[in-house]
């Protein structure tokens, strides 16, 4: 039988979990620069092409280390193909087109909106209902971005003068809401973990297809130690090893309090754009990024007490 855990060891595990998740929050932050350099160097097809087989191989091993590899069940394959290719392929062209043509600091930003947008996908389906103080912070994040939008670069513009990158980013996390809801009860069944692993397999066999004739077209062997660190970096860290790290931080606190360190991405995403790549952001973004933070904070805290209380 095994001992109750001490006081001391409950403290050291929560310490470690913190510390992940902060880790966590640093490694995606990092990866909005990090796709910015690679795609200096190569197309957004191919870069893709390049680091999703990798990120799938790791989430496999990871898997596989908690044991035989678990296969949904039949019924459930047909969604699970869907969701492949709606949450890593439409997501993926959006995310990956979207950062090449805006700053990676506004990047995150429009992807810290991914919460409003699943709050407001399953209230509009009919599966989730929620007070005032909740749409106070949707209300409050969606005018965050935009101001972060007015603020926005120019130089990559559609309409009247509004950043197609920003447009770009707002429509993944749009995509992103669509697959958090339609995997909902498939991740409560099987687990995030597997879910995860097999809609971002498909995705990755999806993205190598559509991005074999960039990696055709592109020299690889004339491609710098960088470009080949950035694919790692944006393939195995931002998406194998950040995630490991959320799945133990939900283990360990639960889901509520381990969205709130997702919280920190868009400020180490801002900080990291302004000292390696020079992105400056003008005073209307820093407000709209506050704006930002604060109302997705609000929505989280505000759905975490209903669930408290209901």
């Amino acid at each position: 039988m095994k001992p109750p855990s001490s006081g001391a060891e409950k403290r050291g595990d929560a310490v470690l979990t913190d510390a992940g998740l902060v880790a966590m929050a640093v490694i995606w932050g990092i990866n909005f620069s990090v796709i910015k350099i690679a795609l200096t160097e190569m197309p957004p097809l191919a870069f893709n092409a390049l680091r999703f087989p990798m990120a799938a191989a790791a989430l496999v091993m990871m898997l596989r280390l908690q044991g035989p590899l678990q296969m949904p069940e039949r019924s459930d394959v047909p969604r699970i193909i869907a969701l492949g290719l709606i949450g890593n392929v439409g997501y993926q062209l959006l995310f990956i087109y979207g950062i090449e043509l805006t700053l990676a600091g506004n990047a995150a930003l429009m992807l810290a909106t991914t919460p409003v947008w699943t709050l407001i996908l399953a209230t509009l389906l009919g599966l989730e209902r929620h007070g005032g103080l909740v749409w106070a912070g949707v209300f409050g994040a969606l005018a965050g971005m935009v101001l972060v939008v007015l603020g926005g670069s120019q130089e990559v513009a559609i309409g009247n003068g509004v950043p197609t990158g920003d447009l770009l980013m707002v429509g993944s996390a749009s995509v992103w809401a669509v697959y958090t809801v339609g995997s909902q009860d498939l991740t409560r069944r099987y687990g995030a973990l597997p879910v995860t692993t097999w809609t971002l397999g498909i995705g990755a066999v999806s993205l190598a297809i559509i991005g074999g004739p960039q990696v055709a077209q592109t020299d690889l062997a004339a491609l710098s130690t960088t470009a080949w660190v950035s694919v790692f970096y944006a393939g195995v860290m931002s998406i194998a090893v950040a995630y490991l790290l959320w799945y133990r931080g939900v283990e360990h606190i639960g889901s509520s309090r381990t969205s709130a360190f997702s919280n920190l991405v868009p400020l180490v995403a801002l900080v990291v754009a302004w000292f390696w790549l020079g992105e400056r952001p003008a005073a209307i973004q820093l407000a709209g990024a506050a704006v930002i933070i604060g109302g997705v904070s609000v929505t989280r805290y505000a759905r975490a007490k209903e669930a408290e209380s209901a």
